[in-house]
């Protein structure tokens, strides 16, 4: 059964006209620096590269997208490059949001159901059986006479609501919420930055162009 629509969270295609024409065997010696990187393995069967990362390196340029395939052919008389891969990463980073929305929506549910349980218990009276040191909490504070003395101000009694409220705010989504709202904002930056610099990438290596990090300053000062 081909699922599109979920197919496309983690996979990304695309294809890349090439300014000149090549053979696959020339294209995959220019894009054969990508693939030596240690936890990479890869192989050439005729017009298709076909590669697989297991827990690639931080430096890896391809670190995103652990497995795929590359593909070099003819299209309207000129070389083209067509890749399909696919990020893990991708797809735990558009997973993560959903599962801390769940666990959210859990710690409402038990605090609810807390918050209930409590309601409950004083409706029933089970409450009555206060600890001494909550009879004492609830009580006023008397100040020591060398405190009066010196003119500290009477500490304020507990304010119940504040009580209940600071009790069951352990019980808050909006850590959970946040976590969600970050691992939603890296998926969707990552989908749209990842596959563009990789395609750039592509591009850079096989038009011959190197980045200003690949040129030798001497050689940058005689260009200038």
């Amino acid at each position: 059964m081909k699922l599109p629509f979920i197919d496309r969270i983690w996979r990304v295609k695309g294809s890349l006209p090439l300014e000149t024409r090549m053979s696959p065997a020339t294209a995959f010696d220019k894009l054969d620096p990508l693939f030596q990187t240690n936890g990479t393995s890869y192989e050439i069967a005729g017009d298709t590269l076909t590669f697989n990362k297991h827990n690639p390196a931080a430096q890896d340029k391809l670190a995103t997208f652990t497995r795929g395939t590359l593909t070099v052919g003819e299209r309207e008389g000129r070389s083209v490059l067509t890749y399909n891969v696919t990020s893990p990463a991708l797809l735990a980073c558009f997973l993560a949001p959903l599962l801390f929305l769940a666990l959210g929506q859990v710690n409402v549910a038990i605090g609810e159901y807390e918050k209930s349980k409590a309601e409950a218990a004083d409706k029933s009276g089970k409450d009555t059986d206060k600890s001494k040191k909550d009879e004492e909490a609830d009580k006023e504070v008397t100040l020591h006479w060398l405190d009066v003395a010196l003119g500290a101000p009477a500490p304020e009694k507990p304010d119940k609501k504040e009580k209940e409220k600071e009790k069951y705010k352990k019980y808050s989504p909006k850590t959970a919420y946040i976590l969600a709202a970050i691992f939603a904002t890296l998926y969707v930056v990552g989908r749209i930055l990842e596959p563009w610099l990789m395609k750039s990438r592509f591009r850079r290596i096989l038009s011959d162009m190197p980045s200003a990090n690949d040129i030798n300053p001497v050689e940058r000062l005689s260009r200038e």
